[in-house]
């Protein structure tokens, strides 16, 4: 039972997108700290607290400089089910949208950037006195980059929501950042809710400097890329790199005869590159990205790498 599972994240390593790899890694750490706290609890709660205070990230100063790593493990750690529960479905949501658009090895970054973003304004605040000594852990703010910048790519986006119907991403958004202003005036989980606005914020300047030609993914990437890093992926090696420009323009019909014709359907081998894309795009935004055949995702793929 397990080989093939094991089988499958092997796969997901090697070919797919970086949305699954740092879901995987998520639930990966958050089932080790599961079965290792099941057992050091009881035994040894010290050893616990000192795992604990390992992965996540103090709000004191000099507990960060004496433990570095917690600026990138407090990301992928959580304690609570649904708390990683809801950050992987919003992290696989809105991450597909981002990388279809700008291009996957450009996820990685995000993510990480936008999390440090987060604890950034955690931080400030928590000098200014807004919140008292504490523990951050979870990828809210990371995962909060991702959607804020998924918005700022393409705002009349639209996602089918459960009972509500269609919503556009730039409502998503708003609705979030009030919802986390409701939970700073309320005093409850402030640090946690500055750290979801600091990754929104982020998400924002990302694409904005993206517009202008600025890629900060660029430096990280390479960096990874120096150590051959399991996030590198090989299609993303070579993605060119130009201001991004997202744009969704109306279908326009040509006559069948200056189509290839497979039955009575037209072939997209045929159809021009904006016309195809248009299509594409418009298929999305009727039915979702996971109605799309798998030559219309590799298209898409490609697309983001124009």
């Amino acid at each position: 039972m397990f080989q093939p599972i094991l089988d499958d994240i092997k796969r997901t390593f090697q070919s797919g997108s970086m949305v699954s790899k740092l879901i995987i890694v998520n639930v990966a750490i958050f089932l080790f700290v599961l079965i290792v706290g099941i057992f050091l609890k009881g035994a040894s709660p010290e050893t616990y607290k000192w795992l604990f205070n390992n992965l996540a990230i103090s709000s004191e100063g000099i507990t960060v400089l004496l433990k570095p790593w917690t600026l990138i493990t407090h990301m992928f750690f959580h304690e609570g089910l649904w708390h990683l529960a809801w950050n992987m479905l919003l992290l696989y949501w809105f991450g597909q949208i981002v990388g279809d658009f700008v291009g996957d090895s450009r996820i990685l970054p995000l993510y990480i950037m936008g999390g440090l973003a987060g604890i950034g304004l955690y931080y400030l605040t928590a000098k200014l006195g807004w919140i008292g000594s504490s523990t951050a852990l979870g990828a809210s703010g990371a995962v909060m980059a991702i959607i804020s910048a998924s918005a700022f790519i393409s705002p009349n986006y639209e996602m089918r929501l459960f009972i509500i119907g269609n919503v556009t991403l730039k409502y998503i958004v708003l609705f979030l950042i009030i919802w986390d202003l409701v939970g700073i005036s309320a005093m409850d989980n402030t640090g946690g809710h500055l750290a979801h606005i600091g990754g929104m914020l982020f998400g924002g300047l990302f694409v904005y400097l993206l517009r202008q030609g600025i890629d900060l993914a660029d430096g990280f990437n390479s960096f990874f890329a120096a150590f051959g890093s399991v996030f590198s992926r090989t299609e993303d090696k070579k993605v060119k790199r130009s201001p991004l420009s997202v744009s969704h323009k109306a279908k326009v019909t040509k006559p069948a005869s200056n189509r290839r014709m497979k039955g009575n359907k037209v072939s997209d081998e045929a159809l021009p590159y904006q016309e195809q894309l248009d299509r594409i795009l418009d298929k999305i935004k009727e039915s979702g990205y996971d109605n799309l055949t798998g030559e219309e995702k590799e298209f898409l793929f490609q697309a983001s790498k124009r």
